[in-house]
């Protein structure tokens, strides 16, 4: 007896559609385009998820190197206080205070460099 396979096929081709729904021309269309540009959109979504946290943390260190100039140091001699003076604050911390809370970055600086 032979099996037709309609609605199974057919919801999970629509399932892989659907996922590339806004992708532009054939990449949203076409099913085996479509499969493709799923596979590959799944990988850099994997891969971004790490990149992110480096990014972010790139971002960070640059915003607590412009406060501490502000301030009068270089971000690797205030980290270096910092670590030295058991202060127990992370980047994402310090960066937010240096861009929100400037007179509470400026405190921290001080005590440190002291």
């Amino acid at each position: 007896m032979r099996v037709k396979r309609g609605t199974k096929a057919r919801r999970r081709r629509n399932k892989v559609l659907d996922r590339a729904k806004g992708y532009i021309g054939a990449n949203s269309r076409v099913y085996s385009v479509a499969v493709e540009k799923n596979d590959r959109a799944l990988a850099y979504a994997y891969r971004d998820r790490k990149v992110k946290k480096r990014e972010f943390r790139k971002l960070w260190i640059t915003r607590i190197s412009a406060a501490a100039r502000l301030n009068g140091t270089s971000y690797s001699v205030f980290m270096g206080a910092l670590i030295k003076s058991n202060i127990d604050l992370d980047r994402k911390v310090l960066a937010d205070m240096a861009v929100r809370d400037k007179d509470a970055f400026s405190a921290i600086v001080q005590q440190v460099m002291n």
